[in-house]
């Protein structure tokens, strides 16, 4: 189980929230121009800016032509300026004609209320190198000289620690020479000299950990006279211990490899997301703010497929079910949200989906979030099979009838007391979860928890995680439980696993209503993954 506590939205630095917003690369690889990308960004302002998703990012290879043979690995098609620095392909971009690099592309942005990101890779280009460009001094505006000779591309390029998912790209620089520090200065300046407000910074993480250059980065990030989040990617191999050496120097890192629209992906993240909540990492310390675990961007939508030269072509291979399964683990670890499909041709239930309040409202301002990994079923006392369900849920909340409830332990799902658990969709928008104790007959109702998704009017926020859930018509029960106390047997006959709520201290990880009427007004953040694939 995933759980966590919702407190007030009022008054929120939106800067200290999970980072939100657009990438290209699930929908164009690297294959975007100007017009998509700018078409793309004025949908986000319209429809996706008021929930919070702020940032439109240009992912990789903007600088590379798109001409016959150019391609994810080829080389020599990019487009560099004296200085060995990468400019955007004028073929694709064409305000970057005369120097501009994207200064009107970020113009454009911010003009539509947004935030301008690129993609950047690691330090020096293959192609730089080969060509050994002379290194620019940002003090001076000359090629920068040092011991009475001007420094070139070669004398501070690493070849043999190449990017290893890009060998034939890009390769480290080093940081220990003067010249080395100038030319990753000159870099970002000039990305901040363009108008860009976020900056992916890729092959510097996880297996390609460079944290010379990820320290020297930040800190020319940090003295800029304007603000730039700073994410790194990529994901592979990464451990809670290694994220803590970014203490203070990233905003967002990827804590997984690419995630693509399969299963398999997804039901990947669990362990990882559990990982981060347990070390007590989100959020960390940030570079001038806080720092995020990203899972990666959402597949979700019209999208292309991973390395290729095309746009987007085909719908996410995702069921509707997994696709909630995402957000919704996406939304409680806390991950940035990067929407990665087309926005041009978004459908009706993908925005839904990805604007649902009560996920949003839950990535931006829950805490204390954990993983319950298992739940069964046990009956305490006499059976309640002969009772209605209206005098189940009574007895349920009533204190003084504890020989008569029903209990809930976390334990292994391989646990025969598994059985008895089920989900079912009743229409659209309302979802049922339900246990039938063993040896109760078919034709009468057992008890069920209802879930509902609605507006924020029927929601109260407040700094008590105890007001998550009201509803006009429904009766409020809690689930008793704790990710860190195992309930022994004894306490079990002292106490039932769901009775009113009286905010004990096992009571403060998840909240739920039970009611005889499936269409209760509450939002729920009650979510489950078990045994044969029960999702709550």
């Amino acid at each position: 189980f995933e759980n966590c506590r919702v407190s007030s939205s009022a008054g929120v630095d939106r800067l200290k929230l999970p980072p939100r917003g657009w990438n290209s690369y699930d929908s164009f690889c690297w294959t975007i121009s100007e017009d998509d990308f700018l078409t793309s960004a004025k949908v986000v302002a319209k429809y996706l800016k008021s929930h919070g998703y702020e940032y439109v990012v240009v992912d990789y290879l903007w600088y590379r032509r798109l001409v016959p043979g150019a391609y994810v690995e080829s080389l020599g098609f990019d487009v560099i300026d004296q200085w060995g620095r990468m400019v955007p392909a004028p073929d694709r971009w064409p305000s970057a004609k005369s120097g501009k690099g994207f200064t009107e592309v970020a113009k454009e942005v911010h003009s539509l209320g947004l935030k301008f990101g690129i993609h950047v890779m690691r330090g020096l280009s293959r192609q730089a190198f080969d060509a050994n460009t002379p290194i620019l001094d940002i003090t001076t505006g000359r090629a920068y000289k040092e011991s009475g000779r001007e420094w070139r591309a070669q004398d501070i390029g690493i070849k043999e620690r190449s990017c290893a998912w890009m060998p034939h790209g890009f390769m480290s620089v080093n940081t220990s020479l003067p010249a080395g520090r100038a030319f990753l200065s000159s870099l970002y300046h000039q990305y901040a000299e363009w108008g860009v407000d976020f900056i992916k910074h890729d092959c510097v993480f996880g297996a390609d950990f460079n944290l010379e250059e990820i320290t020297y980065v930040s800190r020319v990030l940090k003295k800029l006279n304007r603000p730039i989040l700073y994410s790194l990617s990529p994901g592979t191999s990464v451990t809670p211990t290694m994220a803590k050496e970014l203490k203070g120097l990233a905003n967002m890192y990827r804590v997984t490899a690419d995630d693509w629209d399969s299963w398999g992906d997804v039901a990947s993240h669990f362990d990882v997301a559990r990982d981060f909540a347990k070390a007590e990492m989100v959020p960390g310390e940030g570079l001038l703010g806080n720092s995020w675990p990203d899972l990666d961007m959402l597949p979700l939508g019209w999208l292309t497929d991973q390395g290729v030269n095309r746009g987007p072509h085909r719908q996410c291979n995702l069921t509707l079910d997994e696709q909630r399964t995402q957000m919704t683990l996406w939304s409680m670890a806390r991950s940035p949200l990067m929407f990665g499909g087309d926005v041009r041709k978004i459908d009706m239930t993908t925005y839904k989906l990805i604007t649902n309040p009560t996920l949003l409202e839950i990535n931006d301002y829950s805490s204390n979030n954990m993983e319950f990994p298992y739940v069964t079923g046990k009956i305490l006392g006499p059976t309640m099979s002969h009772l209605t369900r209206q005098s189940r849920i009574s007895m349920l909340n009533r204190g003084s009838d504890h020989h008569h409830a029903r209990g809930v332990g976390l334990t292994s799902c391989k646990d025969s007391n598994a059985n008895g658990w089920s989900v079912e969709s009743l229409d659209q928008y309302h979802e049922q979860i339900c246990w039938r104790e063993e040896g109760e007959q078919l034709n009468q109702e057992p008890l069920c928890l209802y879930k509902r998704i609605c507006s924020n009017d029927h929601v109260l926020y407040g700094q008590d995680s105890r007001q998550l859930f009201t509803s006009d018509d429904g009766v409020k029960s809690c689930l008793d439980a704790s990710p860190r106390h195992k309930i022994t047997s004894r306490e079990w006959k002292k106490q039932p696993s769901f009775s009113t709520c009286k905010g004990d201290a096992n009571q403060v990880y998840i909240y739920c209503l039970f009611s005889s009427s499936p269409h209760i007004d509450c939002q729920t953040i009650f979510y489950g993954y078990c045994c044969n694939g029960l999702r709550a």
